[in-house]
């Protein structure tokens, strides 16, 4: 009879485990399904101007960040991984496979999206054309006025100086930042080269090092303090 109770006892915690193994917390991509195609988020880019911004597509029908446990779970037209339902769908002007969404969090008012099955990832650091840049902005980071910008470098001198810091800084996998007074400053730099898509990219600022992250941590020379006010 014990070991008759011992098997029900053991059939029992298999089931709920499982149960549990269907309503995981899920680590979604940013994404969107819209036409049959998946959309991922471009972490590292911009719109340019909202002049770019074409028609409306439609609008987001169902967020599944916090209402799907499933992992299992087949997206359909309209999901989106973190957009509220009715966010508005648009496409950008002479991009087929890249689409836009209006944002409050994102610089200049949109989040863009690929087609990642027609378009490969191109902006990175290393495929922006260098030559074309003829504007940086740059922004205080992960604050309520982090849509405000705090720095505008527009003359040539200038551009050239910021990004011959950045091709200059040193690659370091195994850097810790130092974390005695709290988090890093945190900043965004946007770089323009007069297409539709502007480069951006994370910089912060720990106390004692400024670093950021082009591939792998980098630590930047401190000539960019001169390019950020009040530090």
């Amino acid at each position: 009879m014990k070991s008759f109770s011992l098997l029900i006892l053991l059939v029992i915690i298999l089931s709920g485990c499982q149960t549990l193994g269907h309503n995981a917390i899920i680590d979604w991509v940013d994404f969107i399904k819209w036409d049959g195609k998946e959309y991922d988020g471009i972490y590292s880019g911009v719109i340019a101007d909202e002049k770019y911004i074409g028609k409306k597509l439609g609008e987001v029908k169902f967020k599944v960040a916090d209402n799907v446990l499933d992992p299992e779970y087949k997206t359909k037209d309209g999901d989106a991984a973190f957009h509220e339902k009715g966010t508005e769908i648009f496409t950008m002007k002479g991009l087929p496979n890249l689409i836009a969404v209006k944002s409050d969090r994102n610089i200049n008012g949109y989040a863009l999206y690929y087609s990642r099955d027609e378009e490969k990832y191109q902006w990175q650091f290393q495929d922006i054309p260098s030559e074309k840049v003829n504007r940086i902005e740059i922004y205080q980071g992960y604050t309520p006025d982090s849509r405000k910008g705090i720095k505008e470098l527009k003359s040539p001198e200038q551009v050239s100086q910021f990004l011959q810091i950045l091709k200059t800084s040193k690659e370091s996998p195994n850097f810790q930042p130092n974390m005695e007074k709290g988090d890093p400053e945190n900043y965004q730099m946007i770089l323009y080269t007069g297409e539709p898509v502007a480069y951006k990219f994370d910089l912060q600022f720990d106390g004692h090092t400024y670093f950021w992250f082009p591939s792998e941590p980098s630590i930047l020379s401190n000539e960019i303090q001169a390019f950020i006010p009040n530090n």
